[in-house]
């Protein structure tokens, strides 16, 4: 069927990506990129292009010499206090339509650029189940295949169907099926790699007045119900909304706790051994939280090993950086004025204390820009 509008709420404490500097004047000037980032941290690029629409994403791409840095809501970066040496293209493209209908599924097409949790607020709107209990996660669209970004038992792999592209190497315009895209725990083909540029992904739907079965424990708990029940979309969406906020991960100008970029690092997966040899090393702190996954491995909990390493929460760092005082995961520029060097010194305390004590290494979840762990 044709493009249709969708129904597309304003949600209520959710800031909006659009407000974010997108005037003529940062066109094609250079400038700070901690203004585009929700860690507030980040020094200058030599060169700053808005893009409004896919086209204008590929042809800012096209024109501009390398190196080349495709930037939306800033969520998930950490930018080095050089900046950027080069063209940052900051993708501010929007819309969603459906594009699809069958057999009780609606397909979704969504630029690159729509701010995800209006499109989450419009999913549950409009009764289609399969990303409500990835509410209030801050960031753009086009970021979420790059990620599979998931919570709450939901990824994004699991109802992606395709991911529109610019691939810089062969120069064309072309949509990757999901089977394609490599979805793995926070990871894709794209993650890592500048060759393609997202500029839409579309997302099959269930018509439902109901989520998917609640997958998650700790959300299961918030709703009153058993692992494997459904509820009503909306409840599923406030009761994430609710346990994301008071962990600090739902953007709240008022809240210092929320300048950074969510988990800072991913839940280990360990073989065997590395997991015998954690059972070992935690012996008198108990068994850590761990999910069984395919071929032995196991997912441990990275907030667990952290905080059981001595870094609690509120812990501080230099120079104004702090762990969150709501979560364990997630370092905050809590000051304001804290420099990307304060909050990178403190990662690599935790990392390495963490692997000092238990063995096990800890990876970071956000790109890192120009800087290094």
């Amino acid at each position: 069927m044709g493009a249709t509008a969708i129904s597309q709420p304003k949600v209520k404490g959710v800031p909006d990506a659009s407000a974010q500097p997108t005037t003529e004047a940062d066109r094609a000037i250079p400038g700070p990129l901690a203004s585009y980032t929700t860690l507030r941290m980040g020094g200058p690029a030599e060169r700053i292009v808005t893009a409004t629409s896919a086209d204008e994403i590929v042809r800012a791409v096209r024109a501009a010499d390398e190196p080349v840095l495709i930037l939306a809501g800033g969520s998930n970066v950490v930018v080095g206090e050089p900046g950027f040496p080069g063209t940052v293209v900051l993708v501010r493209s929007r819309g969603l339509s459906v594009v699809a209908e069958d057999a009780g599924f609606v397909t979704v097409r969504v630029d690159a650029g729509e701010p995800w949790d209006d499109l989450v607020a419009a999913t549950v709107a409009n009764g289609w189940a399969g990303l409500e209990c990835l509410s209030g996660i801050p960031g753009s669209t086009g970021a979420t295949p790059i990620q599979n970004v998931g919570a709450y038992g939901q990824e994004v792999a699991e109802t992606i169907t395709g991911v529109e592209v610019y691939d810089r190497v062969e120069g064309t315009r072309h949509t990757i099926p999901a089977a394609d895209c490599g979805f793995a725990y926070r990871g894709s083909i794209f993650k890592y790699r500048d060759r393609w540029v997202v500029l839409s992904v579309d997302f099959r739907l269930t018509r439902s007045p109901l989520s998917g079965p609640v997958r998650y424990a700790e959300l299961a708990r918030a709703l009153g119900v058993e692992v494997g029940d459904q509820v009503p979309l909306a409840d599923a969406r406030a009761a994430v909304l609710r346990l994301r906020a008071g962990k600090g991960m739902v953007l709240d100008a008022t809240d210092p706790d929320t300048r950074s970029v969510g988990s800072f690092f991913t839940n280990p997966v360990l073989d065997q051994a590395t997991y015998a040899l954690l059972l070992e090393r935690s012996a008198e702190l108990g068994d850590p939280p761990a999910w069984p996954g395919a071929d032995g491995l196991v997912k441990v909990s990275a907030a667990w090993l952290i905080d059981k390493a001595g870094f609690t929460k509120g812990h501080p760092g230099e120079g104004g950086v702090s762990i969150s005082s709501k979560h364990t995961l997630a370092l905050t520029n809590h000051s304001g004025t804290a420099s990307t060097g304060d909050l990178l010194t403190l990662a690599r305390d935790i990392r390495d204390t963490v692997q000092t004590r238990f063995g096990v290494t800890l990876h970071p979840e956000p790109v890192l820009i120009n800087c290094t762990l």
